[in-house]
């Protein structure tokens, strides 16, 4: 006779795997998934105040030395998007700690359910999308500060109706330093 065997019943061992089982399938219930809240691979920061979201916001820059140098100019790239269907908006200014914002080549018009593209995206010579439902304008910051990569700085985005917001802007440096 061995005394340290131990047998189960056969019952016993199923009813202890199914418990096991149920309690390691649950450890994921209700818990968000990873991608249920990714943001897009994009350069920018992006934004979303009262009726408007601002994507992709970023300064296209593309730097030779340490800094870009007071004086200079670069541009400011971003879209915003109008998520009321009703209320048309409009850009009235940008604002930013680095330097002077210059809007021109449209109104800043937001329409209802519409974007407003500021710059061209990155690869492309026209704003993308219908421009019937869109509008498109350019926005060039002159420098009073130096910049660099790898910081961001802030913008202060103010629209008629919506209000306004700061947004963090980092620089990015587009498609021309890629190197292949």
């Amino acid at each position: 006779m061995n005394r340290f065997k131990i047998r189960l019943p056969a019952p016993a061992v199923l009813a202890g795997i199914g418990l096991l089982a149920a309690a390691l399938t649950g450890c994921s219930a209700g818990q968000i998934s990873q991608t249920a809240t990714q943001e897009p691979a994009v350069n920018g920061n992006n934004a979303t105040f009262n009726n408007v979201a601002l994507r992709d916001v970023h300064i296209r820059a593309t730097q030779s030395g340490d800094f870009i140098e007071p004086g200079k100019t670069v541009d400011l790239v971003l879209v915003a998007v109008n998520q009321s269907p009703v209320i048309t908006d409009r850009l009235v200014g940008i604002t930013s700690d680095i330097g002077t914002v210059t809007l021109a080549g449209g109104d800043g018009r937001l329409p209802a359910g519409g974007m407003l593209f500021i710059g061209t995206p990155d690869g492309k010579n026209l704003a993308p999308g219908p421009m019937d439902a869109n509008s498109a304008a350019k926005a060039t910051v002159t420098l009073s500060q130096r910049i660099t990569n790898g910081l961001a700085y802030n913008f202060t985005f103010n629209f008629e109706k919506a209000g306004q917001t700061t947004v963090q802007v980092p620089i990015s440096a587009g498609l021309a330093s890629q190197r292949s």
